[in-house]
């Protein structure tokens, strides 16, 4: 037998190791054949996703919209030399506003210290300093604002959106509507075109301004609502919308989806002092009336007929045997007015301007106001149940003044009648500072028929039933005449430290 010789360790490793290797390979190349397919398949799937992806409609984004708008956009910046200390921002508000502004703009003036806390003492004037939101429309610098951003403004000075700050001019303001033009020195500036129609509710809007002094800041909603009444005055008629606006954003603007201007931001309802969704912008068809008298003349004018009117509720419409609500009913004309002058008299019904039908008492303010002084107007009325045409030469609409409120104070203790329908009455003429026509309430039950519709201590009743009174005896006499008539309301015409109007009381109740 041949002797056989053992295999060097060395030798045994190696092989084991070659063994091993080989193994190893193996499993790799099993691996490859097993592994390289799926790797494969998965790269293929994902590109016919991505392909997939690039088919699919994507979101609707309004990037391209607002780097078009917002270099129009800017920052407005006012310094105002403030009453005293303890004076309150609600002081300088638009009237009717008050409950709007108040959380929407009481930041307007930060650096105002201890203002409206009563019981403050009355410091200097101080130098105060607000900010608001603006926007050019047109290159040659005119810019709109709203009228209480600039208002009292010793100093006012805007930033563009590259970050560039100019000092800018009042051309003239707008008070009952809230607006202001502007104007900067320059030329070559991004502006924004005023939409030409206005929007549907449902569109999509932006709203662009400097929340808090945020600038160039961009919120997104929908037009909510139009021809909004928030009691700010004869000419409401806002658009209302969704887009979150807060403190700073008074005057910025409203835009739709092809970058038009639609609005100018002027309110919002805010019981928390923070956006709860609901803010109104100026409608561009009244920026841009109110907007082009400012710059050719510096302030506006508007029609007047010269009439304190009132709406028709449905207790007038009965006290009045009128088939509707529709029309304006003539609390007082003034005197020597365009009204007087056409017959127009207390307690006429005007039902339409030009042919035109009117809803109410609002539409006929708006009417009357877009139209020039000088013009002639047709109106119908109906007077004394009887329908007629009357031609009124239109006057202007005078400045807005403050009506004093007349207080109830007595003196020479009158005597008083007992109560009728919640009201004790006093002849006119024995209270200071009542007049000398008709009787005033000195005394007002909250929970009675009188206090339900609004009458107040020193409130003074100048007809009942269409008769003039004079002392508390005519009263309860025309009471009883319409009982008598089976008249379920009376109507009273009643003059108070806000004009003159009409109040529909039950006539049966005592």
């Amino acid at each position: 037998m041949t002797p056989t010789t053992p295999p060097s360790p060395g030798g045994f490793l190696r092989g084991r190791r070659a063994l091993l290797l080989g193994t190893t390979i193996l499993s790799l190349g099993a691996a490859a054949l097993f592994v390289a397919p799926d790797a494969s398949r998965n790269a293929a799937i994902a590109q016919n996703v991505t392909q997939q992806a690039q088919t699919v409609q994507r979101p609707v984004g309004f990037a391209d919209i607002v780097e078009k708008v917002k270099p129009a956009v800017i920052s407005v910046r006012v310094k105002v030399n403030a009453g005293p200390q303890n004076s309150s921002f609600e002081d300088q508000l638009p009237q009717g506003f008050e409950r709007f502004f108040r959380r929407f703009g009481e930041d307007m003036f930060p650096d105002m210290p201890n203002r409206g806390i009563p019981g403050m003492p009355r410091g200097p004037r101080q130098r105060t300093s607000g900010q608001g939101s603006g926007f050019f429309i047109s290159a040659d610098g005119y810019a709109v604002t709203n009228n209480h951003v600039v208002d009292r403004a010793d100093e006012v000075e805007v930033q563009t959106d590259d970050g560039k700050i100019y000092t800018a001019k009042v051309i003239g303001t707008d008070p009952r509507t809230d607006l202001a033009l502007i104007k900067v020195d320059g030329g070559n500036f991004p502006y924004a075109k005023l939409a030409s129609q206005a929007p549907r509710i449902g569109d999509w809007v932006l709203a662009v301004g400097n929340p808090f002094g945020l600038s160039s800041t961009v919120t997104a909603g929908i037009v909510s609502a139009r021809g909004r009444d928030i009691g700010a005055g004869p000419y409401d008629d806002f658009l209302q919308i969704d887009a979150p606006v807060n403190k700073g954003n008074s005057g910025g603007p409203t835009f739709d989806i092809d970058g038009n201007v639609v609005g100018v931001n002027t309110a919002i309802f805010s019981p928390s002092g923070g956006n709860v969704g609901i803010a109104f912008a100026i409608p561009a068809a009244t920026v841009d009336s109110v907007v082009t008298q400012l710059r050719e003349k510096g302030s506006v004018t508007r029609g007047w007929i010269g009439v304190q009117i009132q709406p028709i509720t449905q207790d007038i419409a009965d006290g009045m045997g009128l088939k509707s609500t529709d029309g304006a009913l003539v609390a007082e004309p003034a005197p020597n007015s365009p009204a007087v002058k056409a017959g127009i008299k207390s307690g006429d019904v005007i039902v339409a301007v030009n042919g035109e039908r009117i809803a109410n008492a609002r539409e006929l303010s708006r009417r009357i106001g877009q139209m020039a002084p000088g013009n002639d107007v047709r109106l119908t009325i109906l007077q004394r149940g009887s329908e007629k045409t009357v031609n009124v030469k239109l006057g202007e609409l005078p400045a807005p003044t403050e009506l004093s409120r007349r207080g109830g104070d007595e003196r020479g203790g009158p005597a008083r009648e007992e109560l009728t329908l919640g009201l004790q009455l006093a002849p006119a003429s024995s209270v200071a500072g009542s007049g000398n026509e008709g009787v005033v309430v000195t005394r007002v039950l909250p929970n009675s028929p009188a206090g339900e519709r609004g009458l107040k201590t020193g409130d003074v009743i100048l007809e009942v039933a269409g008769k003039a009174v004079s002392n508390p005896a005519d009263v309860r006499k025309a009471l009883e005449e319409a009982r008598k008539d089976d008249k379920r309301t009376v109507l009273m015409r009643v003059k108070s430290g806000e004009g003159t109007r009409f109040v529909a009381l039950p006539a049966g109740r005592a």
